[in-house]
């Protein structure tokens, strides 16, 4: 048993140090207290009981204390344990400190929480950015349409970084000044000739109203000349007026259609009356002589009549008589 209480005394003192040095960032806290962060021992060990990474917090307590810029420890810890980045947050507010803008750590701290990229947009707010509009195309009142693309210079607002809306709000109200303005244009060689009205216009708008940002600038990058929509739209409105009149010429063509051959049907109709008629005047005649209301002579005279009708017809219809053709 002694030679292993010998072994065993040696291990735990080993593993007791190990514990001590990864419970207690000794070299973190040299590194702090060299830079002047009074940082204790049992603050590391605290945070390494709240689960909290000292490094990402030592570190850049440090970089603020050596920028001038003092913060307190509890205010980083609560950040980390809130889902922040203690390091993005710091460097935003040296570089705000720096630029002479006002950020108080709550403030960024909140940008930093809501998803805002704080030190982004720190760097924003002192070198104002460029951001393009898609093409954007638009007719003006002469029917030409034109394609333009803007260049916005903006510069964050930090007061509007939380709730605030983002640079996809700014090109959609660009654009739709742009199509606003051209579309009042009454002509589109107004606008090629001066493409800066655009920009002066859409300017006076107050696009940045609600958003992240300030717009500085709106610059005319490029105008181009589209289609003749306006002379499209009367092209396309001819061939419609002339479907719906070609519909409207078959709809009268199908009822003169349909008129004619009822107005057949009546003929025909009559016709089948007639022959029936016809056909019953022999017996009428038959009976007349059986019963003796007609004799030779006035059968005789009914075939001059029938004789002389025949003839008549068939001058007034042009047909040839007794076999011989007219003249």
């Amino acid at each position: 048993m002694e030679p292993f209480a010998v072994l065993l005394v040696p291990l735990l003192v080993i593993f007791a140090i190990l514990l001590l040095f990864w419970a207690v960032p000794v070299r973190l806290w040299i590194e702090a207290t060299f830079s002047g962060v009074p940082l204790g021992l049992g603050s590391l060990i605290g945070m390494r009981l709240r689960k909290v990474s000292p490094p990402a917090v030592v570190r850049p307590l440090i970089a603020s204390t050596k920028a001038g810029l003092p913060l307190d420890l509890s205010h980083l810890e609560a950040h980390y344990l809130a889902g922040g980045d203690v390091d993005r947050v710091v460097r935003a507010l040296i570089s705000a400190d720096k630029a002479a803008i006002e950020l108080p750590f709550q403030q960024a701290a909140a940008i930093d929480l809501a998803g805002r990229e704080v030190f982004e947009a720190v760097q924003v707010s002192v070198n104002p950015k460029v951001v393009q509009t898609p093409r954007v195309a638009a007719m003006a009142r002469d029917g030409i349409q034109l394609i333009a693309v803007a260049r916005v210079t903006v510069r964050a607002n930090i007061n509007r970084l939380v709730g605030g809306a983002g640079e996809e709000t700014i090109l959609a109200r660009v654009g739709e000044g742009i199509v606003s303005t051209i579309g009042s244009a009454n002509s589109h060689k107004a606008v090629l000739e001066n493409p800066d009205a655009i920009s002066k216009t859409v300017l006076q708008k107050g696009l940045d109203s609600g958003t992240a940002f300030e717009i500085l600038s709106i610059d005319i990058a490029d105008v181009d000349v589209g289609k003749n929509i306006g002379a499209e739209l009367q092209t396309d409105q001819a061939e419609a007026d002339k479907r719906v009149a070609q519909a409207r010429a078959e709809e009268r063509r199908a009822m003169a259609l349909a008129h004619e051959q009822e107005m057949r049907a009546r003929v025909e109709e009559m016709r089948a009356e007639v022959i029936a008629a016809e056909a019953k005047i022999p017996l009428a005649m038959a009976d007349a002589f059986r019963s003796g209301n007609m004799g030779i002579m006035d059968y005789a005279r009914y075939r001059n009549v029938e004789s002389d009708t025949h003839m008549r017809r068939a001058i007034a219809e042009g047909e040839p008589q007794d076999g011989r053709n007219e003249g």
